[in-house]
């Protein structure tokens, strides 16, 4: 599957943020799709998941109450609503995806093929 991501942007701290991921080329609702963040000098890390169907969701814990993941199958397309945003939440944003129904171990890089370009969010105070 490829992966497009965009909506990323230059946000002052407390604003909303919504970016996108759009996929083509295979059966969209077969995958677990998730969105990772890399900021400088730092590893990618986890971010958010949601299973196949959408029914199952995770986040890290200091995004929390804050993003939102959701999918739309229809349209082949995964989101991450970013609201109360900080600006320790500057990164590249990058959206990810894995074959499967199985919702688990995805907080490791490792666990998903498929990568798209990713989309800096830049978060300033």
């Amino acid at each position: 599957v490829q992966l497009q991501a965009s909506g990323g942007g230059l946000v002052q701290a407390g604003g909303s943020l919504r970016l996108s991921c759009a996929a083509s080329g295979r059966t969209f609702s077969n995958y677990l799709m998730g969105w990772f963040r890399q900021a400088p000098g730092k590893e990618r890390e986890f971010v958010a998941a949601i299973s196949w169907s959408g029914g199952s969701k995770d986040y890290r814990d200091s995004v929390k109450g804050r993003f939102t993941i959701s999918r739309d199958n229809a349209k082949n397309t995964v989101c991450l609503q970013m609201n109360s945003l900080k600006p320790e939440d500057t990164a590249v944003y990058y959206c990810a995806a894995r074959e499967g129904l199985y919702f688990g171990s995805y907080t490791h890089r490792g666990a998903f093929a498929s990568w798209g370009q990713g989309t800096q969010l830049t978060v300033f105070s």
